[in-house]
């Protein structure tokens, strides 16, 4: 049995004790979480077969931009040389042979037509599915219009359609909430499908390195290490009083998570969330010099609003304002969620000198994070579990 605290505020004098109140997991949810394996990619490969032997790296080439140009998404191929999302395109172009690499500019129209056949079949599936972002989104399938009890044939029922309808191939995961489904998914990457059952969660949690917990970062890790916290298990040891005193309202989080708990239901109805900021100058920028300093300052100011709210996000929006308060927006998006400073002002940067603006009388800077999601477990590649455990 798992137990949680609630705070109590004794006669208004804020004096707080805990009152430690049983509490039973709710396992009789059905939920599903399903993730396209390097969508962007996997696309691109689909139209042109010949990439699907070479690395791949979806971004403008920089040997055409001035070194600039960011990565938005490479295949499995690319990524074993250690290129990712919003790495910069010239360091992936350090990384790879010339003989292996590909470059290949992204296409966000074709990525939306493809990812609207997707989103057809979930609502074949159940009318409560909770789009993440093109690649991306969890189902409810506790009722389906499929009249199925057994969420492995769900899921493969979804991966197969998608597989033949699209070309393209998935990997799902399986569990009772949100949270153990979505690191589920990412545990037999590519075409996987993974189940978590209540009584395996902490199992399955245990081993993970705190250092692989998305959302930890180093400061967070140093404490915990100071406490000899470095695994999920070391986690689980600890007292929710001692979450609690020591992380606060981010400690009540992990906590529960860490126990098997997330009761967030899939939400059909989710708003698309932004976090962003901008700032209007009183004297107009018009070197590159103070032109990059804002945007680093603005860089530093989003990473520490979604860091608050531990959010993170697939599309950077950039808001320029010229002295004539013309407005000009730009969008960039990426296969894997952003969140970091250096990545925002990276990626700023590379939207900005796409814009080509010659005459720089700059009277509005501003960059918005979109297609939010909560901070969750990174993608991990374990060995307790065989892809069908059910």
């Amino acid at each position: 049995m798992i137990y949680y605290w609630h705070k109590i505020i004794i006669n208004g004098c804020g004096n707080i004790t805990f009152l430690k109140i049983p509490t039973k997991i709710d396992s009789s949810r059905k939920v599903i979480h399903v993730d396209m394996d390097a969508f962007f990619a996997s696309v691109e490969e689909r139209e042109n077969p010949q990439y699907k032997k070479k690395a791949l790296v979806v971004a403008p080439d920089p040997r055409k931009h001035n070194h600039h140009g960011v990565v938005t998404t490479a295949n499995y191929n690319a990524r074993k040389y250690g290129v990712h999302s919003a790495m910069p395109a010239q360091k992936a172009l350090d990384l790879i042979p010339s003989s292996e690499l590909v470059l290949k500019d992204p296409n966000f129209t074709l990525y939306q037509e493809v990812s609207q056949q997707i989103h057809d079949i979930f609502s074949d599936v159940t009318d409560v599915y909770e789009s993440v972002a093109l690649d991306e989104a969890y189902l409810d399938v506790t009722e389906n219009k499929l009249d199925e009890t057994n969420t492995i044939k769900i899921a493969n029922y979804i991966q197969q359609r998608i597989l033949k309808e699209t070309g393209l191939t998935s990997s799902v995961g399986i569990s009772y909430n949100k949270f153990l489904a979505k690191i589920a998914s990412g545990y037999r990457k590519p075409f996987g499908r993974t189940i978590v059952l209540k009584e395996y969660a902490l199992e399955f949690m245990s081993n993970i390195p705190i250092e692989k917990f998305n959302g930890i970062g180093k400061v967070m890790q140093e404490k915990l290490h100071s406490m000899d916290v470095y695994t999920g298990a070391d986690l689980q040891d600890l007292s929710q009083d001692t979450f609690l005193n020591t992380f606060g309202k981010m400690g009540y989080i992990m906590y529960r998570r860490i126990n098997g708990i997330d009761e967030a239901p899939v939400n059909n109805l989710r708003e698309r969330k932004s976090i962003g900021r901008e700032r209007t100058f009183t004297q107009n920028l018009v070197t590159d010099e103070q032109i990059f300093k804002e945007l680093k300052r603005i860089s530093e100011m989003v990473s520490a609003d979604l860091s608050k709210k531990r959010l993170h996000g697939k599309t950077i929006v950039l808001k320029v304002r010229d002295d004539q308060f013309e407005t000009t927006t730009k969008r960039m998006t990426f296969q894997d969620y952003i969140y970091e400073q250096d990545d925002i002002y990276r990626i700023a940067l590379d939207i900005y000198d796409k814009l080509d603006i010659v005459d720089k009388k700059i009277r509005l800077l501003g960059i918005t994070l979109t297609n939010l999601d909560s901070l969750s477990f990174e993608e991990l590649s374990l060995n307790l579990f065989s892809k069908e455990d059910n």
